[in-house]
């Protein structure tokens, strides 16, 4: 039984490990975590990246970038234009009572009469172990842009046009695949 038991233990803590690191550079699989596309027109793309609660805001955009830079890479093309570009912040909370023993002190009092009358009571209740509440803030960040991709240098005086291969050399390093990742 013993046996048994640090077995499941360490199943779960493998569990609990793998997920507890952020959303690595891959692609979106069945509406999971990381980077999709859309080609809207030849030259032109909606490019997303979603993170899990541990991925940071910088990381949801710097992965956004690199997408929209191999992309243009991959089509023959040498810089991009951000056309539109929104980050969205979704949070939620979480968390419940955090008790501590199951005992404590518990008392009631009632009274009641005939078939058509009411019963009334009264119940107390104290628990001199519980610390409050455990409560969670949950913050997950979904960047998209929408890109139009052309040939040649990039215009200098635009500040919406990246070269892609600069993109890719910048953020390169900053770039954690899945395998990497645990």
């Amino acid at each position: 039984m013993r046996t048994f038991t640090l077995l499941l233990l360490a199943a779960a803590g493998l569990v609990l490990s793998a997920c507890a690191t952020a959303t690595p550079y891959q692609a979106a699989v069945d509406s999971t975590k990381g980077y999709s596309e859309q080609r809207l027109e030849k030259n032109r793309y909606r490019v997303s990246f979603s993170g899990n609660s541990l991925t940071r805001l910088e990381t949801v955009e710097n992965y956004l970038l690199y997408r929209a830079a191999e992309l243009t890479k991959e089509n023959g093309y040498d810089y991009f234009v951000i056309a539109d570009r929104n980050t969205e912040k979704k949070e939620r909370y979480t968390g419940d009572a955090f008790h501590g023993p199951g005992f404590g002190y518990a008392g009631a009092y009632g009274f009641g009469w005939t078939y058509y009358s009411p019963y009334y009571g009264y119940g107390y209740g104290y628990d001199p172990f519980f610390d409050g509440y455990d409560i969670r803030k949950i913050t997950r960040y979904t960047a998209t842009a929408e890109i139009a991709m052309y040939h040649g240098k990039k215009p200098e005086k635009d500040p919406k046009a990246y070269q892609a291969d600069d993109v890719l050399k910048q953020l390169g390093p900053k770039i954690v695949r899945p395998d990497a990742a645990s």
